[in-house]
């Protein structure tokens, strides 16, 4: 039976998520908290499996909450963020602090709980499995890069070698220790699925372009692959590549979701995969799940360099997890290491 703390200033959320999780035979609430002071107190006393936790409370706020919980009572939380600007850049700040996961709701009075239930849940149950230990330690920045590569517009992908990265829960924290150690001049382009809603992916770029020497931005239709520029897929779509005239350009479309997710890893692996052959490197992290199995595979096939993150720094070992079993991950390293095995599998292409 797993034991959750809900957290919410609102007495109507607190009922939601407390319905939703006794219909549920596998929890149950023991305890809701209405400040984040309240929340510090029952989770140091209660000592829960779970946490759900509101970002914008009185008195302590989420933020502040989690820091101190995952300070002196470490425990897996899964915010329950807003989809607003603000609510972004506060989860991916809640996810840098420790936080395994985070489901967004709509802002105001009626909340859409019930149609993302099945999102918390799957969540929730991930989370209690997530490695709490990976999250409590405090992840450092090597460097703030003081000047930073500009990629050029026009820019054609000069050499013919591509870098495509998979990552779901536990991933904001980990392309954080992976894209800022990458050199502004490195030879090729990136591109990244991180399972994310619309509006989080453009927060999640912004920030990490704020910390690294190459440029990072959401992607857009026809975007140019291009030498020093990292491209994240959008919220809601999913990206491939495709060559037109001698470029290297993003496409991305609405198709169904894939294994539940949109933008799903596989397709944009598949793409690269097709586009690059052995001159790919395909990068499977953190998280839930197998997508990015499939997408590994083809580049494998293709006799392209894969990478895989190990078990003991991965958040959720589910994705990587795949990966590796299917038999066609080259290395296998922490997530400290990944950057290097990266850029030892571009010097020898």
């Amino acid at each position: 039976m797993i034991k959750v703390l809900v957290v919410d200033d609102s007495v109507f959320m607190r009922k939601l998520l407390g319905d939703l999780f006794s219909n549920e035979a596998d929890f149950t609430v023991i305890e809701t908290a209405r400040n984040g002071k309240d929340a510090i107190d029952k989770a140091k006393r209660l000592k829960p499996d779970l946490i759900t936790l509101d970002v914008e409370m009185p008195i302590v706020d989420g933020l502040k909450a989690l820091e101190i919980i995952m300070s002196e009572c470490p425990t897996p939380v899964v915010m329950i963020s807003s989809l607003t600007k603000a609510g972004a850049i506060a989860t991916l700040r809640a996810l840098e602090l420790g936080a395994v996961d985070f489901v967004a709701k709509t802002a105001g009075p009626i909340s859409n709980i019930t149609d993302v239930r099945a999102e918390i849940l799957a969540k929730c149950r991930a989370a209690v499995r997530a490695n709490v230990s990976q999250l409590t330690k405090t992840q450092t920045i090597n460097h703030m890069p003081t000047t930073k590569q500009v990629y050029s517009s026009p820019g054609v992908q000069t050499e013919e070698r591509i870098i495509a990265i998979g990552t779901s829960t536990g991933g904001p924290r980990a392309l954080q220790e992976v894209i800022t150690k990458i050199p502004g001049n490195i030879p090729c382009g990136i591109v990244i699925v991180q399972h994310m809603p619309p509006g989080f992916t453009k927060s999640l770029a912004e920030r990490l372009n704020s910390l690294s020497a190459v440029t990072v931005k959401e992607a857009e239709h026809n975007d140019v692959v291009c030498p020093g520029l990292v491209l994240i897929a959008p919220g809601d779509y999913h990206m491939l590549l495709a060559k037109e005239g001698g470029k290297v350009l993003v496409k991305l479309n609405q198709n169904p979701p894939i294994s539940g997710h949109r933008p799903a890893v596989d397709p944009l692996l598949e793409s690269v995969a097709r586009i690059f052959g052995s001159k790919a490197i395909g990068v499977i992290l953190t998280g839930m799940g197998h997508d990015g199995t499939k997408g590994i595979q083809a580049i494998k096939h293709q006799n392209g360099k894969t990478i895989a993150e190990d078990q003991s720094t991965a958040v959720v070992f589910g994705m990587p997890k795949s990966a590796i079993e299917a038999g066609v991950v080259d290395r296998v390293a922490p997530i400290t290491g990944i950057t290097a095995e990266i850029l030892r599998a571009l010097a020898k292409q």
